[in-house]
């Protein structure tokens, strides 16, 4: 998509971090933008900021972990704008634990919001893009989702959320729908805090976990890896060049390159192994 005035776009999680860096990014190239979230009150002053620039803006609120609620957003968003041309799946949680922390509830929400809700936006978004002679659709993995550090739940939904974009780059380019799965680093957002959103049907999903020492120490050097990462306006400059240019992977930088060598090397070891059994046989 080169030429992305005019056309509509409808961004989850826009509230605050890559969403509404994203927007803002995607605004400022003359896109009009459904900001969507489920925080009322950080959504309403990110849409007011974003006026303020005279940006054509406009917002629904919903839990995106409702497909219900995600399809309402969209009736909304049909008719203020009529069409939409760009479907960003932002929405992210970071909660649940490792193995020996998890939960049902955990599981429920984390994969409902950063797996399933991507699954219904492009089930439902998807068709009204193709009518309209094609568009883009980017969803937010992580860098987690290439080289998962641990067996989290969060960990869990952003692999899977790369496989489904891997895919439905091949199913969908014939269709005229680009296909693009943000893997970013350590980004300047409020996943730390994704608890203050949790709704109460996923209670305990957020049950803290016993804090020794080392995992207190993890915790805090995580804390001060996000407060202190990546300018969020700064991704949602490099998502809107991804979506002129058609790339599949975007990342925010190189930092974790070598660990996704490393994942690399072990998976072709994997293959050297088979390889060479045959070869002795």
């Amino acid at each position: 998509m080169k030429d992305l005035a005019g056309k509509t776009a409808f961004v989850t999680g826009a509230a605050s971090g890559i969403g509404l860096g994203i927007a803002t990014a995607l605004a400022q190239a003359g896109v009009k933008v459904m900001l969507c979230d489920i925080e009322e009150a950080a959504l309403a002053a990110a849409v007011e900021g974003l006026k303020r620039t005279n940006a054509d803006v406009a917002l629904v609120r919903a839990d995106v972990s409702l497909k219900a609620e995600l399809q309402a957003a969209v009736e909304q968003t049909r008719a203020r704008y009529g069409a939409v041309h760009i479907l960003i799946n932002n929405a992210g949680v970071g909660g649940g634990g490792s193995y020996g922390m998890w939960n049902d509830a955990g599981w429920s929400w984390t994969l409902g919001v950063n797996l399933m809700a991507v699954v219904w936006g492009v089930e439902i978004f998807a068709p009204m893009i193709e009518s309209q002679g094609g568009g883009h659709i980017v969803s937010t993995a992580s860098i987690a989702g290439l080289i998962s550090g641990g067996s989290t739940p969060y960990n869990v939904s952003k692999y899977g959320v790369v496989a489904l974009s891997e895919g439905l780059r091949h199913e969908l380019g014939p269709r005229g729908i680009g296909v693009s799965v943000l893997c970013p680093g350590f980004i300047r957002t409020n996943i730390m805090s994704s608890q203050r959103n949790l709704p109460e049907r996923f209670a305990g999903a957020t049950r803290p976990p016993p804090l020794d020492g080392a995992r207190l120490e993890r915790m805090k050097q995580m804390v001060e890896r996000v407060s202190g990462g990546i300018d969020p306006l700064y991704v949602g400059e490099l998502v809107r060049e991804g979506i002129e240019n058609d790339w599949p992977y975007i990342f925010t930088d190189c930092e974790f390159e070598p660990m996704i060598e490393a994942r690399f090397g072990e998976i072709k070891r994997g293959f050297d192994r088979i390889r060479d059994r045959k070869a002795r046989r």
